[in-house]
């Protein structure tokens, strides 16, 4: 009867994931034809984001593959030297290069990621005679681009219509890089993020950001690599959101707001959602954790106006997420089985964790040998 109740719940998904959906789509056109408040359109964008994304990652069974503690301690350091390198490229290689090859590389891996995320809402428009109808694809290679020569990849014709319109898509923002490519590019890799990347557990999540909070606090209070990357790189690393008036360079403004910012605690809202739907709605962790999201992201952009400078979001949007959800917990009496709660059994956890420290070995081993 639980498993019964619990699908019935999954099912339902669709209705809030297609009206965030339809919703998401309206505030970005809007822009194109009226003014909409940069602030505004900011916190309600991300905002939309995430609940659709959270609701998209919702699956009759649970991931296959999850995050680690130890991958979540690692992943500030990680994220940290990719920052750091970006910046250096920028300083010592012209910015037209960099921004030229990173588009292009980011513009293939948008045309599969805009293939996935509208596919699941237009596939049904496609006769029943050719939804599910699959094509081989030429046995070719292309060294780290492209691989098919066993010939496994077969993609049913509604995915090539639409990756034939995505390549189009994509085409139009490596040649024009206009706000509105860019964002929906953009707001693409979010819903795929959140949708597929999994923490786990409250724990590694709760790692996850703790680490992140003082990632972000360092490299834009502490730097000006953070600024100065996201003012550089001209990609879908960022959503753009138009402002009035024009630059002296006769350029729109733009307010930037980073796609880290949305997926990042937007996997941990996706995570409280699952709790949620796996208790059929018994609890109600999720309006906490999204109601934390929207009201760190306000609070960002409350203390970005005041005091006119770039601010880290995540460092109130990690507070307000974590502190609505291990707060509500606290208050419930079940803070324990929050905290404690993971999507995959115990024995694979384990075996997660023993692979990572035998990965590890097995690299302090080889480096000795070469010693």
């Amino acid at each position: 009867m639980a498993a019964v109740a619990s699908q019935a719940s999954m099912s339902a998904s669709d209705r809030p994931a297609l009206a965030a959906h339809i919703l998401l789509l309206c505030l970005s056109i809007a822009p194109l034809f009226v003014n909409v408040p940069a602030n505004f359109n900011i916190v309600a964008t991300a905002s939309l984001a995430v609940y659709a994304g959270s609701w998209r990652s919702v699956k009759p069974a649970p991931p296959t593959e999850t995050m680690t503690k130890k991958d979540a301690m690692r992943f500030p350091i990680v994220g940290s030297a990719v920052l750091f390198g970006l910046f250096l490229l920028f300083k010592f290689v012209p910015k037209w290069i960099v921004n030229a090859l990173l588009s292009l590389y980011l513009g293939g891996i948008a045309i599969v990621v805009l293939t996935a995320c509208v596919l699941p809402h237009l596939l049904d428009l496609f006769p029943e005679s050719i939804r599910h109808r699959e094509l081989g694809l030429p046995r070719i290679k292309v060294p780290y681009v492209f691989d098919n020569s066993d010939g496994s990849m077969r993609p049913r014709v509604p995915e090539l219509i639409l990756g034939t319109i995505s390549l189009g898509f994509c085409a139009w923002y490596y040649v024009k890089k206009h706000w509105f490519a860019n964002n929906m590019l953009g707001l693409s890799f979010c819903l795929e993020g959140i949708e597929h990347l999994s923490l786990g557990s409250v724990q590694v999540g709760t790692i996850l950001l703790t680490g992140l909070f003082f990632y972000d606090i360092f490299w834009v209070f502490c730097t000006p690599v953070m600024v100065s990357v996201a003012k550089n790189f001209d990609g879908p690393i960022k959503l753009l959101f138009p402002r009035p008036g024009m630059l002296e360079d006769g350029k729109r403004p733009f307010a930037m707001l980073g796609l880290g910012d949305i997926v990042i605690p937007g996997v941990f809202v996706a995570l409280i959602l699952r709790y949620d739907v796996q208790r059929n709605f018994r609890s109600k962790y999720f309006r906490s954790a999204f109601g934390g999201y929207v009201a760190g992201l306000a609070a960002t952009i409350v203390v970005m106006n005041v005091f006119q400078a770039a601010q880290p979001a995540l460092l109130y949007i990690v507070p307000a997420v974590l502190g609505a959800v291990l707060g509500h917990a606290f208050l419930a009496g079940e803070f324990k089985d929050v905290f404690n709660f993971s999507e995959a059994a115990p024995e694979a956890t384990e075996v997660a964790e023993r692979e990572a420290d035998g990965r590890n070995d097995q690299g302090t081993e080889e480096s000795k040998k070469s010693q």
